[in-house]
Parts: structure tokens; C-alpha cells; sequence
């Protein structure tokens, strides 16, 4: 019986890229095969011990070039910027279930479900990525997103409003429209991979909303004044719009939540 914490700091402090995707399947091939303890042994160390590749050279996302995906160039930098965010998503998911101990057995193993999805989703790009000759690393990227998981360390409920609940569910309101722009395009290969992503996606906002309002319960908060108050202490700068109605209340926002975004927009 291996157990899913040592698992975790494996995939988060080692820097090889395919020794994180392998591990995070295994790791769900072993509890699909009840062969995997969600015991707590040992508290977890610093986040600061994570580790990452050495490529991609990261940049300020204000520094990161501009281009449009009518060009096979712009194509390029479109999917390796996906690719870089689906890679430090895994590491996303693998740090909320390392990080937090205390909670219900079924939140490590949603976390897992996600960190699992997520390594498909990069494995997935990073072929696709191949096919156009570039390799994940070949650009730059920027390293804004695991600056949420330095921020929200300390706070289970910040890292569930920021991560899944704000910066995850922006892939709800922006991936539609580059669906929509790939179908002009008649690019299906392109369509059929970001469908496939935007559907598990909205499962993983879902999981975040579920454990957002299932701890916000416990703690006797309100979620929706709760949720304002973190987005507003954590979030640098307003949310951004426009917000797809539909996909986030599918994966459990409430009119309420999205009205309140729209406002700061």
C-alpha cells in the first residue's frame, strides 16, 4: 500500500516532466486498484521546495509577445502557452492535496482526479505541439499562475476561490470563443482536443465549488460573501469578462457570484 502524500511531494519537488505525468497516472491507477493510503504520515514541507523544469523561460505575462492564431507562429505560442498552463496545473492539484491535511478522504481523491486529468490534458498538447515541430520549452511563458499557490498556502479556502473558482473557471469564458475560432478555421484536430479539455474542466471549477461551499458550511460562512472577500483580498486587479453564464453555473457558480464579477469587471 503506497500512500497518496508521498506520492505528492514527489511529483512537486522533482523537476522532470515525465517523471510528474507518469507518477500522477500511476497514482491514480493505484487507487483505482484500492491500493492507495490517504493517511497523513508527516506535515507538509515549505511550498517553496516545489520544483520546476528549467524551460520554459518564464516572463511577466506583460512581457510575453502578442500574436494572433490566424498564423502558424501565433498557433505555436497559443497551444505551448496551454500546454505551460495544463503542466503547472498539475502541479496545482497535486499541492491543494499535499498542502491541506485534515479534510474528507473523497477531497484527495477528487485532487487526484484532477491532477490525473490534467497531466492527460498536457501530454495531449504537447503532441499536438509536436506535430507543428515545437516542444514544450522551445517558447517563453509566464509564471504568474504559481504565484496564486505561494499566495493561498495558508488558506484552503483562498487557494479554492483563487485557483479552481477564478483562474481555472476563466478557461470556461475564453476557450468557447478559440473553439469557435479553430471551427472557422476548420482545424478539428485543434477543436477536438480544446473540447475535450473545456469538458473536464468544467468538472474540475465544479469539484473547487463544491469544496469551496462544503468547508464554507463547516466554518458556518456564508460562501457567496465569503468568495467576495477572498477575490478581494487575493485577486490583483478585477476579474476579467466577459463571464460565460451557462458553464460557470453548470460548475457551480451562483447568479449571485456572477453578477458581483460582472460588476467589478
Amino acid at each position: 500500500m503506497e500512500n497518496i502524500f508521498t506520492i505528492a511531494e514527489l511529483c512537486l519537488h522533482h523537476s522532470d516532466i515525465t517523471q510528474k505525468v507518469e507518477e500522477t497516472h500511476r497514482a491514480r491507477k493505484l487507487f483505482e486498484n484500492e491500493m492507495l493510503s490517504f493517511e497523513s504520515l508527516s506535515p507538509a514541507l515549505p511550498i517553496t521546495k516545489t520544483k520546476f523544469p528549467d524551460k520554459p523561460k518564464l516572463l511577466n505575462p506583460r512581457d510575453m509577445p502578442r500574436r494572433r492564431i490566424n498564423s502558424s507562429e501565433g498557433k505555436r505560442a497559443f497551444f505551448h502557452a496551454l500546454a505551460h498552463i495544463e503542466f503547472i496545473a498539475i502541479s496545482l492539484a497535486w499541492d491543494i492535496l499535499y498542502r491541506f491535511r485534515g479534510l474528507p478522504e473523497k477531497f484527495y481523491q477528487d485532487w487526484l482526479q484532477v491532477a490525473d486529468e490534467e497531466a492527460q490534458h498536457f501530454t495531449l498538447i504537447k503532441d499536438h505541439l509536436l506535430e507543428m515541430d515545437v516542444n514544450y520549452g522551445d517558447l517563453p511563458a509566464h509564471h504568474g499562475l504559481w504565484e496564486h499557490a505561494e499566495d493561498t498556502q495558508g488558506d484552503v479556502l483562498a487557494r479554492l476561490a483563487i485557483v479552481p473558482r477564478c483562474m481555472e473557471a476563466r478557461g470556461l469564458d475564453i476557450t468557447p470563443q478559440m473553439i469557435n475560432k479553430f471551427k472557422a478555421k476548420e482545424d478539428q484536430k485543434s477543436v477536438k482536443l480544446l473540447t475535450r479539455i473545456l469538458d473536464d474542466e468544467v468538472g474540475h471549477v465544479k469539484i473547487g465549488s463544491y469544496w469551496f461551499k462544503k468547508i464554507c458550511e463547516q466554518n458556518g460562512f456564508n460562501h457567496e460573501e465569503k468568495y467576495k472577500e477572498l477575490i478581494t483580498k487575493f485577486f490583483k486587479g478585477k476579474p476579467k469578462g466577459p463571464f460565460n453564464r451557462e458553464l460557470r453555473i453548470i460548475a457551480g457558480f451562483t447568479t449571485a457570484e456572477i453578477n458581483w464579477l460582472e460588476e467589478r469587471a
